[in-house]
This record gives structure tokens, C-alpha cells and sequence, in this order.
């Protein structure tokens, strides 16, 4: 199933995308798309058995923001250097262990909303990723296999990120990765039963129309499950967290010099093979 949420921001309701490409209402069903839905089966089986009957309401799309595909966010896991590529073109060894960082769930907006770029930044940049959502809570899990069990669905994450701040002003990457706006994500959750294989998705990412990011979730160098597993030794993941899980490379820190950060003006398009595509104007904060 893709679930997704509509509306203005903070009055979203639960919707779904159908076989057909139609927008059906899930609101008479479901409260919202959140942790407890996604741990309830049974709520999920009414949902399925809604869309076999094709009796959910049409929703008219036009002018309809489409907004995160999942409310009430415990937390927001990122995994670093998580790419074999990207590790390559910042010139740094690939992690023995994955690299865990956080973003605060507030820094979540829909995926064509716009982004801000902080004030005094000169070097904001882009990301690509594969979210992660969980639908189980998962505590010291013992192999990747049941990471992978673990995990409720998959969306298009952009892990916006201002690398001054993250790299050169001390302390933690999380001061660059916290702004306002930072975390696109959706426009879809995809249920894990449409996606036959997380470590085989395509990702790719634009910026004014030119393609930077052009990579695949095979180059991760700690696949999904081995993810889940890992993170549930140092903390316990609930349902409607989310992971992302890096980036492949592309981004702006790995070109050349002048790097070509982003600025006003500029729009950002990105897309997961079988998640769907975000588009994302940046205006200053």
C-alpha cells in the first residue's frame, strides 16, 4: 500500500494511493498514519480490505498539499558514511561500525514543501535517502533478518544538511543537521510487502534540473536489516520511528571547488525507485 497524508500543515488526514493511481480518503477508517497503526494488523487488514473493495472515497488532488506520510514521529535515526561511493568522494574510510546521528522530528515538513536555508549558511547541501519506518518495537534484535521483520514500509527522505555547521563549527554533525525544515519526507510510506528488496532501490536527486545523485541502495555498506539490528543494541525503536539511511554519493561536500552549495532560488527534485519523487524550493530562513 502507499499511505500518505493531505492537507495544510498540522491538519493533515490519512489518505491512500490505489492501484489506479486515484487518492482515496482513508479518514473513515483510520485516525491518522502513525506508529499506532502501523503495530495495529488489524487496523492495517480493514485498510486492505477498504482498498479491495474500491468503496473509499475519491479525494480531488488538485491543490491538495500532500504532507509527511507519517504523524507523530518518535524519532528520527540517521545513519552517516552509510554509502561505499559517497565514503570515496569525501575521502573517508568506511565506517567498521555504522555512524549514528539524530535529526529532531519537528525538522520534518511534506516533500514539496519549501526548505529554509539557515541564516548566516553558506554551505547547505543535499541527500538523497532511503527512510526507514518501523513497525515493531525492536530492542536488542539478534541478526539483520529480523531488522528486516521489524520494518513497517519505506519513503523518500532528504536529509538536507548545512556541512559548516555540521563539519567546522565543533562538537557534533547534529548542529547541521537539526534546521528548520531539514527532513522532507514522503511524498508516500510504502508498505514493506511492495518493496521486494530494500537493498536493490535506484535513488536520484536534482538540482535546477541537473542531475548530481545517481546511485543505488546496493552500495550501502550496512544494509537495512543490519541497520535495524544495530540500533536496537543502543536504544529501543518504537513503531513510527524512522531511519534514514544515508546517502550515496553526489552531494555538494564531494564536488570540486567552488562546491556548489545551495542558495535561494534553487529547487531540488529527488525520487526512489517505487517511493515517488519530491520537489523542494529553497528560500532563505
Amino acid at each position: 500500500m502507499k499511505l500518505l497524508r493531505v492537507g495544510t500543515a498540522g491538519r493533515e488526514r490519512p489518505a491512500l494511493l490505489d492501484p489506479e493511481g486515484s487518492l482515496r480518503d482513508l479518514s473513515g477508517i483510520v485516525p491518522d498514519i502513525d506508529g499506532a497503526l502501523l503495530a495495529d494488523d488489524e487496523a492495517l487488514g480493514r485498510v486492505r480490505d477498504a482498498v479491495e473493495s474500491g468503496e473509499l472515497p475519491v479525494l480531488d488532488a488538485a491543490g491538495l498539499r500532500i504532507g509527511p506520510p507519517l504523524a507523530r514521529i518518535g524519532k528520527v535515526v540517521c545513519i552517516g558514511l552509510n554509502y561505499h561511493d559517497h565514503a570515496r568522494e569525501t575521502g573517508a574510510e568506511p565506517p567498521a561500525e555504522p555512524v549514528v546521528f539524530f535529526k529532531a522530528a519537528d525538522t520534518v515538513v511534506g516533500p514539496y514543501d519549501t526548505v529554509l536555508v539557515p541564516r548566516r549558511s553558506t554551505k547547505t547541501d543535499w541527500e538523497v535517502e532511503l527512510a526507514v519506518v518501523i513497525g515493531r518495537t525492536a530492542r536488542y534484535l539478534e541478526s539483520a533478518r529480523e531488522g528486516l521483520a521489524h520494518v513497517a514500509g519505506y519513503a523518500v527522505a532528504h536529509d538536507v544538511s548545512e556541512r559548516e555547521f555540521q563539519i567546522e563549527r565543533g562538537g557534533t554533525w547534529d548542529k547541521g543537521k537539526n534546521c528548520e525544515t531539514f527532513n522532507p519526507l514522503g511524498p508516500w510510506l510504502v508498505t514493506a510487502d511492495e518493496v521486494a528488496d530494500p537493498q536493490d532501490l535506484s535513488l536520484r536527486l536534482w538540482v535546477n534540473g541537473e542531475l548530481k545523485q545517481d546511485g543505488t541502495t546496493a552500495e550501502q555498506i550496512f544494509p537495512v536489516g543490519e541497520v535495524v539490528r544495530y540500533v536496537s543494541q543502543f536504544m529501543t525503536l518504537y513503531p513510527g520511528d524512522v531511519i534514514n539511511t544515508g546517502t550515496p554519493a553526489g552531494v555538494a561536500l564531494g564536488e570540486p571547488e567552488p562546491k556548489p552549495y545551495l542558495r535561494a532560488g534553487d529547487v531540488v527534485e529527488l525520487e526512489i525507485e517505487g517511493l515517488g519523487r519530491q520537489r523542494q524550493e529553497f528560500k532563505d530562513a
